[in-house]
């Protein structure tokens, strides 16, 4: 049998080359901050608002619960397989190895996207704190320098190592909670109107198509945004102690916790902005409205919280990606796998990973500098690509439950894992069937949506489907012709010597 320090990881054919040190409030803490409220609140608020009034508020419940369909799916998936690269490696456990590499294709190149989408969230920030911070009367530029040097120190933090890692970004997710918190009372104690605000559409629907339900089905978009990335509790399942047990219970503390949290500030802040009808809440945004309500001098004390949520986001999803470069560069799933599969001895981390990570968002910054249109394009279909991914595994694990080979056996007797029982299969089709959804609404050719200003060309407006079509289409023909043919562990990476059984 595997060296039980190793949690089985051997039984999945890999050697243990990543440093053990991570706890639970760790594990809690990638996931939590990857979602990071308080970074998605500010940054989309306005785009929710605008587009949907009050009531777009209705959405963050609607897609909490269908997330959490997902989220329960993958706390199941946690405890059986905890591996880094988590997507890409539960699609190749339940499915084809093709479906697989699809999986870490779309969820590789999705998170490398969202690291620079992220990054321009300092621009929303910053300058409103204080104008030292506008390098650049062109907000474009500016953007692209302040996003550049967050993205130059989450990668040398990256570099480092997972410990000082993990240090900082707990320590930016206890401030960001204590912070949320605080917004609660602060909203809470100033509120002007009742809870009925959320009932306002505020005429949105009228030059819609479908009326209010056209606009809501936009506006939800603000919260489809921010409810995601979960699974970067597990990601860190080679770095974490128990992860078979810790991981299943930070996925879903995560979503929940960011949920309730996320919730109130929206619905406290809409109960306390001055005047529910200024139409400086539809550009400002929630930054506007803290600001409004608290005044300048505590405003700014809670948008500086805001800044340390955003950075320690960026922190967890470039770390997520570079655990999904580094799992499918040791089965050789990627050019120079070799090379992004090394681990430096030193630091115990992937370094190559981090530089190339930290390297190609900078370079999708640039974009935003001339072209801002095709940057929300392309920052749109990253979080499609992620839904899509999440899809190529839960749509594979429900056709094991429907052909009776899920759960899979336990590894050891009177090992406990998370189990959803009998509930199992209803949660993981209302998963299935609310991944579809969404990802059509993301994709949904919408001008307002993907070509809001002038020039109005018809590929942006298909942006969603033309690029991620074209990302699945061009990465899958390399996979297909290229790499197939040298997949597998690489022999720098494999186990020693596989226990008699697989883990399970």
């Amino acid at each position: 049998m595997s060296d039980p320090t190793d949690d089985g990881l051997a039984g999945f054919g890999y050697k243990q080359e990543l440093e053990r040190t991570l706890g639970n409030f760790h594990t809690f803490a990638a996931g939590i901050s990857y979602i990071s409220i308080l970074t998605g609140t500010f940054q989309l608020f306005y785009f929710g608002f605008g587009f949907g009034g009050p009531a777009y508020w209705w959405s963050w419940p609607m897609v909490f619960v269908g997330q959490l369909m997902v989220a329960l799916s993958f706390a199941e998936l946690a405890a059986h397989y905890p591996v880094a690269g988590s997507i890409y490696n539960w699609s190749k456990r339940l499915g084809s190895p093709h479906v697989a590499w699809l999986a870490g294709w779309m969820m590789l190149t999705a998170s490398i996207v969202s690291i620079a989408a992220v990054a321009l969230a300092y621009q929303t920030t910053l300058p409103q704190i204080s104008s030292f911070f506008s390098f650049s009367g062109d907000s474009a530029v500016n953007a692209v320098v302040l996003g550049t040097v967050l993205i130059l120190f989450t990668t040398l933090v990256n570099a480092w190592g997972v410990e000082l890692m993990a240090r900082i970004n707990s320590a930016g997710v206890f401030i960001e909670l204590i912070a949320a918190v605080l917004l609660i009372v602060a909203l809470a104690v100033n509120i002007t109107r009742g809870p009925e605000v959320v009932m306002r559409t505020n005429g949105t629907g009228a030059d819609q198509p479908w009326g209010y339900f056209g606009a809501f089905l936009i506006a939800s978009l603000a919260s489809t945004y921010v409810m995601y990335g979960f699974d970067t509790a597990s990601s860190l399942g080679e770095e974490s102690h128990d992860p078979r047990k810790n991981a299943p219970k930070a996925i879903l503390r995560a979503l929940i916790a960011s949920f309730v949290i996320g919730g109130l500030i929206l619905l406290l802040a809409l109960m306390a902005v001055g005047d529910i009808d200024d139409p400086r809440i539809a550009t400002g945004g929630l930054q506007f409205i803290v600001l409004d309500v608290l005044g300048s001098t505590i405003g700014t004390i809670f948008l500086l919280a805001v800044v340390i949520a955003i950075t320690v986001c960026n922190l967890a999803v470039q770390s997520a990606a570079i655990r999904m470069m580094f799992a499918m560069g040791r089965d050789n799933n990627l050019p120079a796998g070799k090379h992004l599969a090394r681990v430096s001895p030193k630091t115990k981390t992937p370094v190559i990973p981090a530089i190339v990570s930290g390297v190609i968002a900078v370079l999708i910054l640039v974009v935003n500098v001339g072209q801002p249109q095709i940057f929300t394009v392309i920052t749109s279909i990253g979080i499609i690509m992620i839904y899509l991914a999440y899809l190529l595994v839960t749509v594979p694990m429900l056709v094991d439950r429907l052909r009776g080979q899920w759960p899979p056996p336990r590894k050891g007797k009177g090992t406990r894992y998370f189990s959803l029982g009998k509930l199992g299969l209803p949660v993981n089709i209302l998963g299935v069937l609310w991944g579809g959804a969404i990802v059509v609404n993301l994709a949904w050719p919408r001008r307002a949506v993907y070509n809001a200003t002038e020039p109005y060309h018809w590929y942006l407006e298909w942006g969603a489907v033309l690029f991620v079509g074209a990302v699945a289409v061009a990465g899958f023909a390399y996979y297909w012709f290229v790499l197939r043919h040298k997949s597998g562990v690489l022999a720098d990476h494999a186990a020693e010597a596989l226990p008699e059984e697989a883990a399970q």
